[in-house]
């Protein structure tokens, strides 16, 4: 018996499936925007995350990071995969997926909710892979 859950997005979710697909990694798709107005606007008001350390982070927090990582740009080549869409609540979706950048492996979560301006991202979580 595996214990890895066996992931299949209902067929009805595909079309959310691929439009949350094309924005994530979160604040890593340019097309979505650069500037911390831009992060804000994607963000609910009372999002926040626990990264692949653990540690929980607030909203503010997030953008303060976005804004220094904006001031110095570095490489960050990526890549993703394992892509699952659950539908949580009305308008409110789980994505999942896989993120390799370089030797790190993580899983991440975000949970979206689309309003009347678009999506917004609620919340968001990254776990390290252990052993990669």
């Amino acid at each position: 018996m595996s214990r890895e859950p066996e992931l299949r997005t209902d067929p009805a979710l595909l079309p959310v499936l691929e439009e949350l697909r094309r924005r994530e990694p979160i604040f890593h798709r340019p097309e979505f925007g650069i500037t911390r107005a831009d992060h804000r606007t994607m963000m609910a008001e009372d999002f926040w995350e626990v990264g692949a350390s653990g540690n929980r982070y607030s909203r503010e927090h997030v953008l303060d990071v976005l804004d220094e990582r904006q001031r110095d740009p570095q490489p960050d080549p990526w890549e993703t995969d394992e892509f699952h869409c659950r539908q949580l609540a009305e308008a409110v979706y789980l994505l999942t997926y896989t993120l390799r950048q370089g030797e790190r492996v993580t899983r991440r979560a975000t949970v979206w909710r689309r309003d009347a301006d678009g999506w917004k991202i609620v919340f968001h979580q990254g776990t390290r892979v252990a052993g990669a």
